[in-house]
């Protein structure tokens, strides 16, 4: 059947097709979401009730069955996405995209986990075998409930979907962009031999501050910039996969990198409620379909809503029936690089303690679209994987990780919080939350609050902090891992309220640091200034602090445009106006526009307090001039019809074909700004009411399925872009009054 459908799709692309023909391939594609489905693999029936929005609440009445009907409603909604995922953890997109992504999957095989499969299970939950062989059964039995009529991605590339092992979920690719920062240790080493020991320290600004000192025995100067670009590989979002006949002249690609996130949790003196109120919104890259999936698992010891990822079981982020909690990354330091000395005489020894040992090596076939397979040699010493050789140096790059110690598939952790029901039980599934590492923000039914910094947190040796790469002949090295009780936490703090945003979140004097690297503090200050100087908050004050556009770094930014005045009239006019703007970066602002197009031309030196005065001047005029001649050619001559939103848009490519890309989004804000905007964003946020459940609301983007044609392709789009919520529907009663959709699946015996 998979060759006659590849067939009758192959002549419909050769006849030729027109845009209305995406649309009724499309439909013709669906996700069957009302009715009865009699599927293999189930015990009991499972009831499916689809809200207005999308979102699935499922009722199980065995742990197994529950699981089961995730995975298969996941597939239904996101089987292509989930598609890719798998090939790319796996390190077997080539086959599909070709030879761009051939290191790529050379990486995803290298960072497979290798170790205790007993070990690996039983971290993520006591019954995690079980628990993720239930979801992949799911969504094996939808791949094979569609086989003769699969999603229209299938169709678009010819390519047919394959089914899961229970191994698929734990795989270690996804997770690398999530921790840090062997890159960063790279550049690191490659700006100390450009510009020397104390101006690559000034450059990266370690915080805490700390002297910068090369490791005995590493040559700066032979770190080679491909090292770095390797793993640069791992954190790039897939490029568009190749499709066939006339639908190709589609084709367009993207790249991007996530950023930063929001939380903040108030106890009850601090709301109208009487009660904590929890809000999240992490940010990531944003695309269409979103990374994040809303589900509600409803069956025996399980009442859970919330976001987490389409390929895994379980919800990262929302609330039970007792607690709520939100995440923020935290950047805990979990990767090094090492640097192994080469045997001139045998490529396959490297140098330990004064002897020459072997690696170990695997020796792999990555299959390429439209090339010979590439035959390659997996290497490993006891550092990690070989990600790059260096012939001429005789010098093997390591890469040491957490990812490479059982219990580190990203976000599996959530399934011992998803059934905790305090704080102390809480605590206990942080001690299994290993990868990413997040800021857990808490709140419960009793009026607590909490915070703690979780993550797995490599113990370095011998005086070495782990920011530039290190020899890896027996002078440094790890030494086991920092009890997840000695990381920062707050539990009901006398300020009533906690708030993170990828700051430093280190107390003073917390040693030895987590990490010498923060996002810029500025999103948390805004908050904390917020949160510090007002009480009675509600969800309605939540909502509008989650789309908050002030910045306090703008105005840091216009203050070197004051004190002097222009040479050219407009540019004085434009001068005048910023120095007295207020900093809101609204949509409709005309000032914000202005000091966008000023901000993006400007010269760094102009903003670097280190510069002389006069070239500051100097360097902000010229931007400035630029930037009215900018925006009167492309806004017009009327200044105050200029928009800020014109300049700054989301989009939303489908991953296939431009014939289902979700039209731009013009946005408010910036990277400074609570409401962080871009290609990155908050692609999910939450409000969670401990005082009432069903009074909790959500957002995302751009709907919960990813299937074109489907209404819930794009639903959410423009409430995300206005500011809009949905409820957060989970008692029954409020499930079944707003049930748009209903499917029961049925065993077949």
């Amino acid at each position: 059947m998979r060759q006659a459908l590849t067939i009758a799709f192959a002549l419909v692309v050769m006849l030729g097709c027109g845009p209305r023909d995406f649309d009724q391939l499309a439909v013709s594609s669906l996700a069957q979401i009302n009715g009865e489905i009699v599927v293999e693999g189930l015990q009991r029936p499972v009831e499916i009730r689809r809200d207005p929005w999308g979102i699935a609440h499922i009722y199980a009445e065995t742990e197994e069955d529950l699981f089961f009907a995730q995975g298969f409603v996941a597939a239904q909604d996101r089987l292509w996405q989930l598609e890719v995922w798998r090939r790319v953890g796996e390190g077997r997109l080539s086959e599909i995209v070709g030879g761009e992504t051939v290191e790529r999957d050379r990486l995803a095989r290298l960072l497979k986990y290798r170790g205790d499969m007993n070990a690996e299970w039983t971290s993520y939950h006591p019954n995690a075998k079980a628990i993720i062989t239930s979801f992949v059964r799911g969504v094996n039995a939808f791949i094979e409930e569609t086989r003769d009529n699969p999603p229209v991605e299938f169709k678009l590339t010819g390519i047919m979907p394959e089914p899961w092992a229970p191994e698929v979920p734990i795989m270690r690719m996804a997770g690398l962009p999530m921790t840090q920062n062997a890159r960063g240790e790279l550049s690191l080493a490659r700006n100390v031999a450009t510009v020397g020991v104390l101006e690559a320290n000034r450059r990266d600004r370690p915080d805490p501050f700390q002297q910068l000192a090369v490791p005995e025995g590493l040559d700066v100067d032979a770190v080679p910039p491909d090292v770095r670009a390797i793993l640069t590989e791992g954190y790039r979002p897939v490029p568009r996969i190749p499709v066939t006949g006339r639908y190709a002249e589609w084709n367009d690609g993207e790249e991007s990198f996530p950023r930063g996130s929001n939380n903040w949790v108030i106890d009850g003196s601090m709301s109208v409620t009487g009660k904590p109120l929890l809000a999240n919104d992490p940010h990531r890259y944003l695309s269409n379909p979103s990374l994040r999936y809303l589900v509600h698992l409803n069956g025996p010891g399980w009442n859970v809503i919330g976001a987490g990822e389409p390929a895994l079981p379980g919800v990262a982020i929302g609330h039970n029936e007792h607690i709520a909690w939100g995440l923020t990354i935290v950047g805990i330091d979990q990767q090094d690089v090492f640097v192994e000395e080469v045997n001139p005489a045998n490529a396959n020894e490297v140098r330990w303690e004064g002897e020459w040992v072997p690696l170990q090596i695997e020796i792999d076939t990555i299959f390429v679209k439209d090339e010979a397979p590439h035959v390659v040699e997996l290497k490993f010493s006891r550092h990690g994987p070989i990600i790059y050789e260096d012939t001429v140096h005789h010098r093997a790059y390591a890469f040491r990780s957490v990812l490479a110690e059982p219990g580190t598939a990203g976000y599996l952790g959530s399934l011992r919080v998803d059934q905790a029901t305090s704080w102390d039980e809480f605590l206990d599934a942080m001690d299994h939350w290993l990868v990413p590492s997040e800021n857990m923000i808490y709140a419960d039914t009793a009026g607590n609050i909490g915070w703690q910094a979780a993550g797995l947190t490599p113990i370095r040796c011998c005086g070495w902090v782990g920011r530039m790469p290190v020899p890896g002949n027996g002078g440094f090295g790890w030494r086991g891992f920092r009890p997840m009780r000695e990381l920062p936490r707050e539990f009901n703090p006398s300020r009533r309220y906690i708030t993170t945003a990828n700051h430093n979140i280190m107390p003073a004097g917390y040693d030895p640091p987590l990490g010498y690297n923060w996002s810029s503090p500025v999103r948390y200050l805004r908050l904390d200034d917020v949160l510090s100087d007002s009480g009675g908050f509600s969800v309605e004050d939540f909502k509008r602090l989650q789309h908050d556009v002030y910045s306090n770094a703008a105005r840091r930014a216009v203050k070197v445009l004051d004190g002097w005045v222009a040479t050219d009239s407009k540019t004085e006019r434009a001068r005048e106006r910023l120095v007295a703007w207020d900093g809101w970066l609204a949509a409709e602002s005309a000032d914000a526009a202005l000091y966008r197009a000023w901000r993006d031309t400007v010269d760094a030196r102009a903003l670097d307090d280190g510069t002389s005065l006069g070239e500051r001047q100097r360097v902000s005029e010229a931007a400035l001039t630029a930037a009215v001649s900018h925006l009167e050619a492309t806004q017009g001559t009327d200044w105050s019809r200029w928009r800020y939103d014109r300049l700054r848009a989301t989009r939303f490519p489908h991953a296939v074909t431009p014939a289902y890309d979700i039209p731009p989004v013009p946005r408010p804000g910036d990277g400074t700004t609570v409401n962080l905007t871009g290609q990155s964003g908050a692609s999910f946020r939450e409000i969670i009411d401990l005082a009432n459940w069903d009074n909790s609301v959500a957002t995302s983007v751009p709907g919960q399925s990813g299937q074109p044609g489907n209404p819930h392709y794009d639903d959410l789009v423009e409430m995300w872009a206005s500011g809009q919520y949905f409820p957060l529907l989970f008692t029954r009663e409020a499930v079944e009054a707003n049930t748009a959709d209903l499917l029961v699946l049925r065993p077949r015996s």
